[in-house]
């Protein structure tokens, strides 16, 4: 039973708002293949990732982890920052 408490998913985005408390929206960017015109087109999926420490800020590059409801719409949280925005 506790191998499968490490298949929970892993995304990586940028903090595009921290002006909650404890909450961040974090945005990951993917790059697909349109299936007819072969170009890569820009898709985005926005989290609410929980920030226990309120140390993400806008730009920052976070991986986030699934986890169980934080909230209505919370059910990602803050595992690292790997990149400080510029």
């Amino acid at each position: 039973m506790e191998a499968k408490r490490n298949l929970r998913k892993e995304r990586v985005g940028i903090v595009v708002s921290d002006k909650m408390d404890k909450s961040v929206v974090v945005a990951e960017v993917k790059r697909i293949k349109h299936p007819k015109y072969h170009k890569f087109v820009l898709r985005t999926k926005k989290y609410m990732a929980h920030d226990e420490k309120n140390d993400a800020r806008v730009g920052d590059k976070v991986r986030i982890m699934e986890t169980r409801p934080l909230s209505k719409k919370k059910r990602w949280r803050i595992v690292e920052i790997i990149e400080r925005a510029k």
